[in-house]
């Protein structure tokens, strides 16, 4: 059992105590597409969040107009306060537009939409809906450190799953590549990429005031991003990652059109833009033949670790695995990120309201599913200010 700590706080699950926080003044988001429509782990998810008791639960919604109505009326039959946040209408599509911020849609997108709608809230959390072993201290876990002095923190945990070490886009191509750029670059940012254990973690949690400055990524870009945002608003000093313990997520082929080598593409660029944020003038002429070497010596080390663990371990696979994530390390292309809400064209009751109608359309009027999608007066449609702290695939 081992208790180092990083230069970012690391909090360790030493017990299987679950730390008081303060749920009851936070918004949790949880990003569903319809695949996760009355699945098991939904359902857990859901349930453990009634024992959790949040201020709000906002579920940012990818599906089909056939499928959001019912999937509304499932969400509204928890003990919860949900916000189903249907982003795939037309309302809300035409909303976009018209503030020119149409574009490439995905999972950073409609969670974008969603921290909108969270900053009512003293304090925001993240997390994915797949994950076969959810559990209600991981809200407590994720809140704690931002309850007590910090600005940001993110969950990590080890994917070993079926026998065998899984997060394979983390341990083949994220930790690589950052490894790559530090061996060339002396900067802050990589450091402060390398700290996190499990960077590519969809949980993490954040004050609303922090959650209001961050520019998001529009697809699986978002965790790496949202590293680098907090990287520039709370440094090491106001950052943390929090022991989730043991977590289970469905994994994902390497191949096809969510497959983890689309994915490395959006992570990689997420990965560079941060690190061009920060100032670093990256050697893009070597830095694949440098990815791969440092990927190479990882390969030796994770196969002496499975074999430690009696784990099973292909090392061709894997290797297989970074002859196809090279193909990502290029250049970022064109910055496509949402803006922060702090400065953002519009409102988020504006938001509400265009997904609202746009769910009350598909689904019906008297169906009881959008009640508590449409949103109440809210005069400050501005974001939050002045606030302080008083205390999701394989990737």
């Amino acid at each position: 059992m081992e208790y180092v700590q990083e230069r970012v706080t690391t909090l360790h699950a030493l017990t299987d105590h679950r730390p008081d926080a303060p749920t009851g003044r936070a918004a949790v988001v949880v990003p569903m597409t319809e695949r996760e429509y009355g699945t098991l782990a939904a359902e857990r998810v859901l349930a453990a969040l009634e024992r959790v008791d949040p201020a709000r639960v906002i579920v940012p919604l990818r599906a089909t107009p056939d499928r959001a109505g019912p999937f509304a009326a499932w969400l509204d039959g928890f003990d919860l306060d949900v916000e189903t946040l249907w982003c795939d209408g037309p309302r809300l599509a035409d909303l976009l537009a018209d503030h020119d911020l149409d574009g490439d849609r995905g999972k950073g997108r409609d969670v974008w939409l969603a921290l909108g709608r969270a900053l009512r809230e003293e304090f925001v959390v993240v997390h994915d809906a797949d994950t076969t072993t959810y559990s209600p201290a991981f809200v407590n876990r994720l809140l704690f450190p931002i309850a007590n002095g910090h600005e940001f923190a993110k969950g990590y945990y080890a994917r070993v799953e079926d026998g065998a070490l899984y997060g394979r886009l983390f341990r083949l191509f994220f930790r690589p590549l950052v490894r790559a750029l530090a061996d060339a670059h002396d900067a802050d940012v990589l450091s402060y990429l390398e700290s996190f254990r499990y960077a590519l973690a969809g949980e993490f949690a954040a004050t609303a005031d922090l959650v209001s400055t961050l520019r998001i990524q529009r697809g699986w870009g978002l965790e790496v991003g949202t590293l680098g945002e907090a990287f520039e608003h709370a440094g090491f000093a106001g950052s943390a990652q929090v022991d989730l313990g043991r977590y289970e997520h469905d994994h994902r082929s390497v191949d096809g059109p969510t497959g983890l080598a689309d994915m490395s593409r959006a992570v990689g660029a997420s990965t560079l833009r941060a690190v061009d944020d920060a100032g670093v003038d990256v050697a893009y002429d070597t830095l694949t033949e440098r990815y791969r070497e440092a990927a190479e010596e990882l390969i030796r080390r994770y196969a002496t670790d499975a074999a430690f663990n009696g784990l099973e371990y292909d090392r061709a696979d894997e290797r297989e695995q970074v002859r196809t994530y090279a193909e990502a390390v290029a250049e970022p292309g064109s910055d496509t990120r949402l803006p922060a809400w702090a400065d953002g064209p519009l409102s988020p009751a504006a938001v509400a309201e265009a997904a609202a109608a746009d769910l009350e359309a598909v689904a019906g009027s008297g169906s009881g599913s959008t009640s508590r999608a449409t949103p109440e007066p809210d005069p400050e449609t501005s974001v939050p200010r002045d606030r302080s702290p008083t205390g999701g695939g394989d990737r």
